[in-house]
């Protein structure tokens, strides 16, 4: 059966102000918790397994402090030729990634898991999607990489590359099943999870559940 917003305590696991804007666009009520855990890959892993490993265990740590909540955990992993891109931390090492990337098409995994935990009396219910999207950048000069650095300073982000911002001038191409995906959380996969969690965003007359 569906659920009612008022039974339910949704909890984004992140601090990411990107994800967010993201999930405030559905209108559901929402805390967020940041998780406490290291985001290191382990040696010889799979960039995707990276990914649906560190969703999991952002909505894991979160939910062994909200029993009885549904929380949602994102990762996102950008990879070239196999290789993991991740943030770059400052303005040199963006230099070198983007330089890397120019006029080539890079992966980016982005991982969600939903942690259902409603039922206290057994093993919560968990789902996860890895969602890729194929990024191919423009072939641009180091003035204008550099240049773009400096204005908007995406130093926290894979690939150093604000798709959202004014670093969509350095993109040629984006290739996805959900446009939501590349900024870091999937919605249309994130409303399917919900659903198959009971989560009902309609009424028959048309009225969201969750509108405020």
């Amino acid at each position: 059966m569906p659920v009612n917003a008022p039974n339910i305590r949704l909890i984004l696991g992140s601090s990411s102000i990107y994800r967010h804007e993201l999930l405030s666009r559905l209108h559901l009520p929402f805390e967020v918790m940041v998780p406490n855990i290291d985001e290191t890959a382990f040696p010889g892993e799979a960039p995707e397994a990276t990914a649906l490993r560190l969703a999991r265990d952002k909505a894991a740590a979160v939910a062994a402090q909200s029993p009885g909540a549904l929380v949602i955990g994102s990762d996102q992993v950008a990879t070239l030729d196999g290789q993991q891109i991740g943030k770059s931390g400052n303005h040199e090492n963006a230099m070198a990634q983007l330089r890397l990337m120019r006029g080539r098409r890079v992966i980016f995994h982005t991982a969600l898991c939903l942690w259902d935990g409603r039922n206290t009396n057994s093993a919560p219910q968990v789902q996860t999607e890895n969602v890729q999207t194929f990024v191919t950048f423009r072939d641009l000069p180091d003035h204008e990489l550099d240049a773009y650095l400096r204005i908007e300073q995406p130093y926290d982000c894979a690939g150093s590359a604000k798709n959202e911002g004014l670093g969509i001038a350095i993109l040629e191409k984006i290739e996805s099943t959900d446009p939501t995906a590349l900024t870091g959380l999937p919605l249309i996969a994130l409303t399917g999870m919900l659903r198959n969690a009971g989560v009902a965003f309609f009424t028959s007359a048309g009225v969201s559940f969750f509108t405020p």
